[in-house]
C-alpha cells in the first residue's frame, strides 16, 4: 500500500500533475538546518505549527469520515484558507506576468486556484491511504525569510516517510504557508511556475484558470 500510496501523495501535492518544466532546488546542509533550528524562536514557532497542525488534523478526519473527494474537500477546505496565503502562492506562481493582471483575473484565479489546491488534497488523502503525520517540535528559519516546518507523512503501518516541509511568513493574518517543499528541497512555486507560464502564454489567465478547473474536476472525480 505505502508503495502505491506514496507517489500519488507526494506528486499531487507538488502539481506534479501540472510540472512541464524544471523544478528549483532549494536545500540546507545537515550543519546550517541544526543551526538554524537551535535559532528558531519557541513562540514563533508554536505560532507557525499551529496551521500545520489544524490542516493535518482536517487531513485526517477527512480520511477517516471522507467516502468521497467531494466530501473530503468540502472538510478540508476551512484549514487550508486559513493555513495557506493562497494569493501570495498564486502570485510567486504566475512570476512578475500577475502584475498585469486585470482585477477580474486575478479574482477568477485565484478562485480556481483555491479549489484546485483543495481538490489535490482530497484526492490525495483517500480513506484507504490512512496517512500518518509528524510535525517537528522545532522550527528553523527559512533562507527567504520566515520560518519553516519540517513535517513527514507515512503510512500507518510504519516503512517509508516523505519530508513534506512548509516555508511560513508571517503577515497580518498571523504565520500562512507560503511554499511547500517536497523532500526538503523542491519548491512546489517553482514547480508551479514552469506549467503556469506555459498555461499563460497560450490562453491567458482564462486559459490558466480553465486548466487548474479541469485539473479539479479531475481530482473530485472518484
Amino acid at each position: 500500500m505505502i508503495c502505491r500510496f506514496f507517489p500519488k501523495v507526494t506528486l499531487s501535492l507538488l502539481s506534479a500533475c501540472l510540472l512541464t518544466g524544471p523544478v528549483a532546488m532549494t536545500a540546507l546542509s545537515p550543519t546550517a538546518r541544526a543551526q538554524a533550528a537551535a535559532e528558531a524562536a519557541p513562540a514563533d514557532a508554536n505560532s507557525a505549527v499551529t496551521p500545520i497542525s489544524a490542516l493535518y488534523d482536517a487531513i485526517k478526519a477527512a480520511q477517516k469520515t471522507g467516502k468521497t473527494a467531494q466530501q473530503r474537500a468540502t472538510m478540508i477546505a476551512p484549514a487550508v484558507d486559513r493555513a495557506f496565503d493562497l494569493e501570495a502562492i498564486l502570485r510567486r506562481s504566475v512570476g512578475v506576468r500577475y502584475n498585469s493582471l486585470s482585477p477580474s483575473d486575478r479574482t477568477r484565479l485565484l478562485g480556481s486556484f483555491r479549489q484546485f489546491t483543495i481538490a489535490r488534497y482530497a484526492s490525495s488523502f483517500k480513506p484507504e491511504a490512512q496517512a500518518a503525520f509528524t510535525i517537528a517540535p522545532q522550527t528553523r528559519p527559512s533562507p527567504t525569510g520566515g520560518l519553516i516546518v519540517d513535517t513527514t507523512i507515512g503510512g500507518m503501518d510504519g516503512g517509508d516517510v516523505t519530508p513534506i516541509d512548509y516555508i511560513m511568513t508571517n503577515g497580518t493574518s498571523g504565520w500562512r504557508i507560503t511554499d511547500v517543499l517536497l523532500n526538503a528541497h523542491i519548491s512546489q512555486v517553482a514547480a508551479q511556475r514552469a506549467d503556469f507560464g506555459g498555461a499563460l502564454s497560450q490562453g491567458g489567465a482564462s486559459g490558466l484558470a480553465d486548466h487548474l478547473d479541469s485539473k479539479t474536476a479531475h481530482f473530485l472525480h472518484d
